[in-house]
């Protein structure tokens, strides 16, 4: 029996080569450019965060789990090439929590096309 011959080397993964140049589309208190994510995070934010984790294609439980909207948004910047860090976004979402679950909800409306920047 023969050994196989390795003609080809796996690739580096996804998140290695990730250059991050970009920034987020809209601004943290931009909530009047879209006035269906600003409604719904003032009536039910929890609604929101499950909203946006459904839509990024995550379970809509991670909303409501400790850290769950961080992970996503580390997530989303690393997917989406957008500069930051860990610690940043950790403190994004613990201090300015609702800003920025609704940013988030709005960059990924943006980029599935539902809505313009």
């Amino acid at each position: 029996m023969s050994n196989p011959v390795v003609t080809h080397q796996p690739g580096t993964g996804g998140y290695g080569t990730n250059v991050q140049t970009g920034d987020w589309s809209t601004g943290l208190c931009s909530c009047c450019s879209d006035i269906f994510v600003c409604a719904l995070g003032c009536i039910c934010p929890l609604a929101l965060s499950c909203y946006a984790a459904t839509k990024y294609g995550e379970n809509c439980c991670l909303g409501c789990l400790p850290g769950g909207m961080t992970a996503m948004r580390t997530h989303m910047r690393l997917t989406y090439g957008i500069q930051g860090t860990i610690i940043n976004d950790a403190l994004m979402t613990f201090c300015c929590g609702l800003c920025e679950t609704c940013r988030m909800a709005r960059e990924v409306r943006i980029r599935n096309g539902d809505v313009s920047p």
